[in-house]
């Protein structure tokens, strides 16, 4: 049978790799874009398979409204992507109000919106799967993303926490963690803080790192493992993808534990009698 599936930010990226597999099996998709022309080829192809939004997933009251269009057009809604995000690069010290806003804007109140407008069709239907496109950065962090790295930490918190609500609902909730891919997510999809000279070795090491071979996955490998978690009758609740994310998120957990036991005593008397 075929899902009906709401996927935001489709327009570039994982998103429209994404819908572009859905419609390939026979799936219905609700994609929401800031510009409707970045879908004409998909909906040529597709016809009416393909329901093109446009959405700025800053605004509340619209996402409402396009989940409710969403449910009425296709009668259902069986799974909620969210993936619209972006980065910004740039040390914390020297963002700016405006773009730390910004980031948290689109990368948590976005996805806060689209969940909460999603969540009464889900429960009168009994059954939906929220995924949630978070990052590793959500669950370790890299220097000069601050506010990025906070944005999607803020995102596991909440995924955590509404997947623990809605479960009697038949509702499941997954975080898809995913490391670098080459997508332009660093490239034309960025933002950047204006740059404090005294961070630019920082910086400098970092993009050295970054250049790594191998280090970024490609995205086209991403289409089969969201088909498999999509068709899952018991999804995970968090799920890494990519080599690097899984090394690095299973080696800052291991240092965390140590930690935590190094400092064990101090806990325990931090608590009282």
């Amino acid at each position: 049978m075929s899902k009906v599936i709401l996927i935001t930010g489709a327009s570039r990226g994982f998103g429209k790799i994404w819908t572009e597999a859905f419609l390939k099996r026979g799936d219905k998709v609700a994609a929401t874009v800031r510009n409707l022309e970045s879908l004409t080829d998909l909906k040529a192809q597709y016809g009416d398979q393909l329901l093109p939004i446009q959405l700025d997933v800053n605004n509340r009251e619209a996402s409402f409204a396009e989940v409710n269009e969403v449910a009425a057009h296709f009668g259902r809604i069986d799974v909620l992507i969210n993936n619209a995000g972006y980065g910004l690069f740039g040390a914390v010290e020297e963002t700016s109000e405006i773009e730390a806003r910004n980031q948290m804007e689109t990368n948590f109140f976005g996805v806060l919106w689209l969940s909460q407008a999603v969540l009464p069709i889900m429960r009168v239907q009994q059954s939906g799967h929220i995924i949630q496109v978070s990052s590793f950065l959500g669950l370790v962090t890299l220097p000069v993303l601050g506010i990025y790295n906070a944005s999607k930490f803020a995102v596991e918190g909440l995924s955590e926490t509404l997947a623990s609500e809605v479960k009697d609902f038949g509702i499941h909730v997954t975080l898809v963690e995913p490391n670098g891919y080459t997508t332009d997510w660093a490239g034309a999809s960025a933002a950047q803080t204006t740059s404090i000279d005294a961070y630019n070795p920082l910086k400098q090491g970092f993009q050295e790192a970054a250049s790594t071979p191998g280090i970024f996955g490609d995205p086209q490998a991403t289409a089969a493992p969201i088909l498999d978690l999509v068709d899952n009758s018991n999804p995970p609740l968090r799920v890494l993808f990519g080599k690097f994310a899984y090394t690095a998120v299973t080696q800052a957990y291991k240092e965390r534990l140590n930690a935590f036991e190094a400092w064990k005593t101090v806990s325990e008397a931090a608590h009282g009698n």
